[in-house]
């Protein structure tokens, strides 16, 4: 076996991992959204805004304060607000 050939092999194995990993993020993501559905129906029926800065400052703390990395803080957070900010769109497209 070449070098390339053994490179190949060893990362198929670790793009399985990867792929593996994705479906974990993804079926978490899909159960994140239920919880957020479950709440911006609470909002809606209390007339309440769907933008919470507090909130959304207490889930950057709280994800920033366990990250171990090797993702750095700049990171987590850039991803935390992409996932939030598709949270909140999808709260106010449920409330129209």
């Amino acid at each position: 076996m070449t070098n390339e050939e053994a490179a190949a092999a060893e990362m198929a194995i670790h793009r399985e991992g990867i792929d593996r990993i994705d479906l974990q993020l993804l079926a978490l993501l899909n159960e994140r959204t239920k919880i957020v559905e479950k709440i911006g129906r609470v909002k809606q029926a209390a007339s309440l805004p769907v933008y919470e800065p507090k909130r959304e400052d207490a889930v950057y703390r709280n994800v920033l304060d366990h990250n171990e990395g090797p993702l750095t803080s700049d990171a987590v957070r850039r991803i935390f607000e992409r996932i939030i900010d598709e949270m909140r769109t999808l709260q106010r497209q449920r409330s129209s």
